[in-house]
């Protein structure tokens, strides 16, 4: 790397050598991969736009994202609307949100955009870290399927007490968005049109089936 004396033609105090014997720390410094006087490599990845030295990673620059991606580059692609890099099996399959990653993770609230942590894209299009529900639209963020089938076993296998078995509540379905009145339980609540247990009360008030 060639370094260039300061404006003032004074040259910085020794600090020693940084990765080879032409370095010099109090000197302005001239971006490159390679030191040009002995061909030291000082990065097995450079990034001329980003001034981005790394070990070889498969890394690539996005010039849509503005910034450089851990490959392989054909891996992925750029979806112009939500405005990211996405695996390839994502393209055409998923939900699309105009900027969807320029926001903080709303679980661990780091920058999307920017975070080397692979952030998971949801069936709402939301992205997300980590976590099962999307904290913004309530939706089931994984196939929860196999859950709700044992949820099914653990309602069957705990009765209510004598004064709730009669009771029916309305509730509202977070994954369908549908609505429907089913008997109240403690452990969870069952949508009747995607079977979803992904539920909340949707202000009714609870009726016993005996008085109607």
């Amino acid at each position: 790397m060639a370094a260039t004396s300061r404006e003032d033609g004074v040259r910085g105090p020794e600090r020693g050598p940084r990765g080879c014997e032409h370095y010099d720390r109090g000197c302005l410094l001239k971006a490159q991969q390679t030191c040009e006087e002995c061909s030291t490599l000082f990065g097995e990845y450079y990034c001329s736009i980003c001034h981005l030295f790394d070990k070889d990673k498969k890394q690539y620059h996005c010039e849509n994202c503005g910034i450089c991606r851990i490959g392989p580059k054909e891996d992925f692609f750029h979806c112009l609307k939500c405005n990211l890099c996405l695996a390839m099996n994502l393209q055409g399959k998923h939900k699309c949100i105009e900027n969807v990653s320029r926001q903080n993770c709303p679980i661990c609230l780091e920058d999307i955009h920017t975070s080397r942590v692979v952030a998971h894209v949801l069936p709402c299009g939301h992205l997300l870290h980590r976590g099962y529900r999307c904290p913004l639209c309530m939706h089931s963020a994984l196939d929860m399927t196999r859950y709700w089938r044992q949820l099914d076993v653990e309602v069957a296998q705990t009765p209510m007490p004598s004064e709730y078995q009669n009771m029916t509540v309305d509730i509202l379905c977070n994954d369908c968005n549908g609505r429907s009145t089913v008997q109240f339980h403690i452990l969870g609540m069952k949508c009747t049109i995607c079977e979803s247990y992904n539920t909340a009360q949707a202000g009714g008030r609870r009726i016993s089936l005996d008085q109607q």
